[in-house]
């Protein structure tokens, strides 16, 4: 039988790679490709936006993914799906319907993705240990916010390229979004290989949940439940605003407030600075929980991923034309982002201990989802009513609920630490 915490460096990255994907494609990289083909930001954040909904309803089918087969079967098969509807997507993005079609295979892959979070979260936490998942939450938020700088950051990058090599934006959309359904999958394949078949044993198999709507009742009994997901949707209400504008403010025109950065420039500065920045502040923050425990480091984690949007408003507002400072922001924004988002998923491993954790880490993840996505789906519409320079204002003003209920949070100040007798 397999034990736990084995050949997890060995598929600890490439499953959470595959898991970061197709969120980056779907959320982020889906914004950019509207932007190209003339599609205008309230639109494209409202109806990307939508595109969120099923990370926030994966609570209602998670329990069907801890009672039916295993998580390995559910993620191998999602990730399948995820890669014929990205291939669906370029092959569809040439005709007239594009955008009706196009979203209809985003959300099918939404779906897909939201369910492969699921199954991939639920065998991080029964493959692992509660040391080594302290330890491993920085790299596996490393490899997820890799794969999102990967598709944010290279993938724009080569749309970029093929934009200027044919002059035709359709044609290099669609070219990019068949070229990451193979990418995908790749990844799909890789995982089939490296992922080991440890869920048939029995100590597994007693982990599962005895009955559907118990998964629920259990998890809202949990001691001081509203507080804890009070938290968890507030958590990301700033950065979650950001991310859905922060490139449509450096693709748009300085006419309108933006900086007119080129396609592949911004790809650049997000595949290559992104990724070395956010690679450091999520190895770090998983490093420093294992070492101190959760407690210490929440507070300058939360700061970490909020005080770089005050940088956005300076930019905004002085509509730089300082490329330095950009990347430079960029770079800030990026490393607080990984350090930041360590503490966060280390405090929604905290909430799902116990039994069903697969299906309630499901469920506190869904509120997250809801987090970000209803403040996403507005971030248009205010950045149209307040311009680019109060938008970023705004951003920078959304941290501070999270922070007023940080104090009312209960939960063991060495949660996540490492014990000397148990290294890594």
């Amino acid at each position: 039988m397999i034990q736990k915490d084995k050949w997890a460096w060995g598929w600890v990255p490439p499953l959470y790679f595959a898991e970061g994907l197709p969120n980056v494609i779907i959320a982020s990289v889906s914004v950019i490709m509207y932007k190209k083909l003339g599609i205008n930001n309230t639109d494209i954040t409202l109806y990307t936006g939508l595109l969120y909904l099923p990370w926030v309803l994966k609570p209602i089918w998670s329990p069907v993914v801890d009672l039916k087969s295993t998580k390995r079967n559910w993620f191998l098969v999602m990730q399948l799906v995820i890669s014929l509807m990205f291939v669906a997507v370029g092959l569809t993005l040439p005709t007239q319907l594009f955008f009706v079609t196009t979203l209809a295979c985003f959300w099918v892959a939404a779906f897909a993705s939201a369910t492969n979070d699921i199954a991939s979260d639920g065998y991080y936490m029964i493959g692992l240990s509660q040391k080594k998942q302290s330890f491993f939450v920085g790299i596996r938020s490393t490899f997820y916010r890799l794969a999102m700088v990967t598709g944010s950051g290279l993938i724009v990058v080569f749309a970029g390229y093929l934009e200027e090599l044919y002059g035709d934006n359709t044609k290099a959309w669609s070219l990019t979004m068949v070229a990451t359904g193979c990418l995908m999958l790749i990844l799909t394949a890789i995982n089939f290989f490296v992922t080991p078949k440890f869920e048939k044993s029995s100590t597994f198999e007693a982990e599962k949940p005895k009955a559907f709507l118990e998964v629920f009742t259990t998890f809202f009994k949990k001691p001081n439940i509203a507080v804890a997901l009070a938290f968890i949707l507030t958590y990301r209400l700033g950065e979650s605003q950001l991310a859905k504008v922060a490139q449509l403010f450096m693709l748009d025109e300085r006419s309108v407030g933006g900086l007119a950065i080129s396609t592949e420039n911004v790809g650049i500065i997000y595949g290559v600075v992104g990724l070395i920045t956010l690679s450091a502040g999520g190895i770090l923050g998983g490093i420093l929980i294992s070492r101190d425990g959760l407690k210490k480091w929440m507070l300058p984690m939360m700061l970490s991923l909020n005080v770089p949007n005050v940088l956005y408003a300076i930019m905004a507002m002085t509509q730089t034309k300082s490329l330095a400072f950009v990347v430079g922001t960029v770079a800030f924004e990026q490393f607080g982002y990984g350090f930041g988002f360590a503490a966060f998923l280390m405090y929604l491993i905290y909430i799902a201990e116990g039994a069903s954790k697969t299906s309630h880490y499901a469920i506190a993840t869904g509120f997250m989802a809801l987090g970000a996505m209803l403040p996403g789906m507005i971030s248009g519409a205010v950045q149209k009513w307040l311009g680019y320079d109060g938008f970023f204002i705004w951003v920078v003003l959304s941290a501070f609920p999270a922070f007023f209920l940080l104090k009312y949070l209960k939960y063991p100040p060495d949660f996540g630490k490492k014990s000397a007798t148990n290294e890594v």
